[in-house]
């Protein structure tokens, strides 16, 4: 037993007597009771402050000394302590963050469980769970067949940019694509594509080559560099939904659209001369449009002025023939009266306006008398 009755109690003997252990006993910091009411020393905290330190020592280290099976037991649920405090701050480490700009991707073992938009979240934390943030806000852009300043060319830009039209010309472009993430397509981006710039690039410079393909370079360098661009990103965003890569084309621009170097004088001295021709062929149609419709008014009032005459001729022969038909039927009743009718028009419509001598036969051959009014100018 680690303490005697037969000493009072565990602090050794009570009461004041002088019997004891070397003045000890009586109470349990070391000093003795002095009979009915002697002053104890009060405890030593630095002594106090050692034995707590050593306990708890031997707590920690699963041991313990003079103590016995107790204290090994006590210092088994020290550790459990420890590892249950361990798991719980694992646990705590999965809280994450998500940014009004990102969406969160959860992982468990590496499978897929869900996104997550802005806020406090959990998940599993490591090695069980993964989390993967993406930006879903940012555009990025991606140049092809040239490097800005601020980029470094990956890839060489020459031949990317060096392409085959409709017509068997060879145009050099340039251009650069802006894209983003899907966000409500973000475990795809996440899972799908291993280098999305990459492919991106990939099917922007093949689309391009083939919308070049089928255009001339003519309506490539001057007119149609709008139309094409558009072309280029409905192909694209339709090829890369058909990978399911989530991810969304806002724009396709044109950086320039040039013959290559080596031919670009000579290139330049035939579209001179196309737009000399063009000038020329635009004066021509200039002083068409301004002679032809003249012409057309001249032709017109011709015509006009033939339909009159045509008109009047007409309506005057249907004129003479109703006379005629007239007096045709007129004759047909009265031939002698008609005839003689006919005889006297005639000869008036012959000497009117002319001199007349006039001589009655039946006064033999002499001449009737015949006053010259006219010449003497009687009225």
């Amino acid at each position: 037993m680690p303490w005697s009755n037969q000493n009072g109690g565990p602090w050794g003997q009570k009461g004041g007597g002088s019997g004891g252990s070397g003045g000890n006993g009586g109470n349990p910091w070391g000093s003795g009771g002095q009979g009915g009411g002697g002053g104890g020393k009060p405890p030593n905290l630095d002594d106090l402050l050692r034995q707590g330190q050593d306990r708890l020592k031997n707590i920690f280290s699963g041991g313990g000394g003079g103590g016995g099976g107790g204290t090994t037991s006590f210092g088994g649920k020290g550790a459990l302590a420890l590892v249950l405090g361990a798991v719980i701050v694992w646990l705590l480490t999965g809280f994450y963050i998500v940014r009004p700009n990102e969406m969160g991707v959860n992982m468990i073992f590496g499978r897929y469980t869900g996104s997550t938009g802005d806020g406090l979240r959990y998940n599993l934390p490591y090695p069980i769970g993964q989390v993967l943030k993406f930006d879903v806000t940012a555009q990025r852009r991606i140049e092809i067949g040239f490097a800005s300043t601020s980029r470094q060319a990956q890839g060489d830009p020459l031949r990317e940019s060096l392409m085959l039209t409709g017509d068997e010309n060879i145009v050099d472009v340039s251009f650069y694509v802006v894209w983003q993430i899907d966000s409500a397509n973000v475990d795809k981006f996440a899972f799908v594509l291993e280098n999305p710039a990459n492919t991106i690039k990939v099917v922007a410079e093949s689309a391009m080559r083939e919308v070049i393909g089928r255009s001339n370079i003519q309506a490539v360098i001057t007119t149609d560099q709008t139309i094409v661009a558009a072309q280029v990103q409905e192909i694209v965003q339709q090829t890369l939904e058909s990978y399911g890569a989530g991810v969304l084309i806002r724009n396709v621009q044109m950086q320039a659209a040039v013959p290559p170097a080596q031919v670009r004088a000579a290139f330049l001295d035939v579209n001179a001369a196309q737009q000399d021709a063009v000038r020329a062929q635009n004066l021509a149609e200039r002083d068409a449009s301004q002679i032809l419709p003249k012409a057309r008014g001249a032709a017109a009032e011709m015509v006009q002025q033939a339909e009159a005459y045509r008109s009047q001729v007409t309506a005057e022969a249907t004129g003479q023939a109703a006379y005629f038909s007239d007096v045709y039927a007129a004759y047909s009743a009265s031939p002698e009266i008609i005839r003689e009718r006919i005889f006297l028009e005639t000869m008036e419509r012959v000497f009117k306006g002319s001199n007349k001598t006039i001589i009655d036969q039946n006064q033999g051959p002499g001449v009737l008398p015949f006053l010259p009014l006219a010449q003497t100018g009687a009225k």
